[in-house]
């Protein structure tokens, strides 16, 4: 479950000057403010990988800053009061494998606890309870003919898992039936469960930190997929991971979308750059400038809100695609679409149009708690495998987590 990090080794970019835009650009953290020191780990050597129990992201860990470089960081994390004990950390904490120099020997943290894990797996079963409960009980006391697979076709068709999805789940479990000579529901059970596995398996895949100084994100969805909310979700999980962060509120449409997104910067400590009214593309840029001037690791770019039958926004979202690139020649690294598990089918024809306009390098699935159209995943996976970087069951940071293939099956048939 563990996944590994590379970073790569980064010259500090000069200042560039940003054009003029449209607006006079604003952020909730004066920059006169010098944040306090990042926390520093022990030193690792640059051959030594650091884990997320969740597989969140991936990297090589880098040596240990110096405390010049410490105080250039932008954001910082709170550090607890040295006369009490430490309270436990809202997600889990990277876990360092430290060398032992003289023996050349790689030494394993300790694991972090059970109980986390417990905890989220408990939260994912019931958020998809309502996706699962026709699932689970077609396999009891039920035999192995027509009338079960017909029962098992309506409920992957109920759960949105499409018809494409379920004719291939149905068609490859049948045969997996017949070469095995299963005879018993419950191994059929688990032969559907090991065929879901592998099937939302390549969907799986960790964001890789470091690649790029600063990491360009642009975020996109239609509204009320919860893309500001997920935004400062995330820059809480990346701030947990020694990680500075820059938010860009792109989203100048909507009513309260910057002072929203201000609110998230306020709470986690991060600048936010914003205009009183302008182009989303200036600000983008805007932001991309100030990031690598800074030294920032992470810039998180908003954007408004917009059905990908609406032509003009979807050429906006272009546009700001290319002035992300006038910005930094590589820029955005990530291209991330926040879809709503409610909307089921509908999230893949979204799927669809974004990747189509702008070549989407992952997913975050918000709102499964409580829905019944979790299968949506498969429908994915089988017509447009875009990765799901995170998947949402709640309203609390921690109920942000990364799309584990084994774990969301695991919830579906429990």
């Amino acid at each position: 479950m563990f996944s590994f990090f590379k970073k790569k080794p980064k010259d500090t970019p000069a200042p560039q000057e940003s054009p003029a835009s449209a607006g006079e650009v604003q952020s909730t953290v004066p920059a006169e403010v010098t944040p306090a020191p990042v926390p520093v780990t022990a030193p690792v050597s640059t051959a030594t990988e650091q884990k997320s129990w969740f597989g969140l992201f991936k990297r090589d860990a880098a040596p240990a800053p110096q405390p010049e470089e410490e105080l250039a960081q932008d954001v910082t994390s709170p550090t607890p009061a040295s006369s009490s004990p430490p309270a436990p950390p809202p997600m889990p904490a990277l876990a360092v494998e430290e060398e032992n120099e003289e023996e050349g020997e790689i030494v394993p943290a300790a694991p972090i606890e059970l109980e986390q894990k417990r905890s989220w797996m408990q939260r994912l079963k019931s958020g998809l309870s309502k996706t699962s409960s026709n699932l689970t009980t077609l396999f009891v006391g039920a035999k192995i003919d027509e009338d079960l697979y017909e029962e098992l076709e309506s409920a992957l068709l109920m759960s949105d898992a499409g018809v494409e999805a379920t004719q291939f789940i149905l068609d490859s479990l049948k045969k997996k039936v017949k070469s095995e000579k299963l005879t018993d529901a419950e191994q059929v059970k688990t032969a559907l469960r090991a065929l879901l596995i592998d099937m939302l398996t390549p969907l799986q895949k960790p964001m890789v930190l470091g690649r790029h100084q600063p990491l360009v994100m642009m975020i996109a969805g239609v509204n009320g997929a919860g893309k500001t909310t997920t935004i400062g979700k995330l820059a809480k999980h990346l701030q947990a991971h020694q990680q500075s962060v820059l938010l860009a509120a792109g989203d100048t449409f909507r009513a309260a979308a910057r002072e929203q997104l201000a609110i998230w910067g306020e709470r986690n400590n991060i600048s936010v750059i914003a205009q009183e009214s302008g182009d989303p593309a200036a600000v983008a840029f805007d932001a991309v400038q100030s990031a690598r001037a800074r030294g920032t690791n992470v810039v998180m770019i908003d954007t408004a809100g917009r059905l990908p039958t609406q032509l003009h926004l979807m050429e906006e979202l272009k546009k700001v695609r290319r002035v992300i690139g006038k910005g930094m020649a590589s820029a955005p690294h990530e291209i991330l679409l926040v879809i709503d598990g409610n909307t089921g089918q509908n999230a893949l024809a979204q799927v669809k149009a974004f990747d189509d306009a702008l070549g989407l390098t992952g997913l975050i699935v918000t709102k499964l708690d409580g829905t019944a159209k979790g299968g949506v995943l498969a429908a994915i996976a089988k017509t447009r495998p875009v990765p799901v970087y995170f998947i949402g069951v709640g309203e609390k940071i921690e109920d942000l987590q990364p799309f584990n293939a084994e774990e969301f099956v695991e919830a579906l048939l429990t």
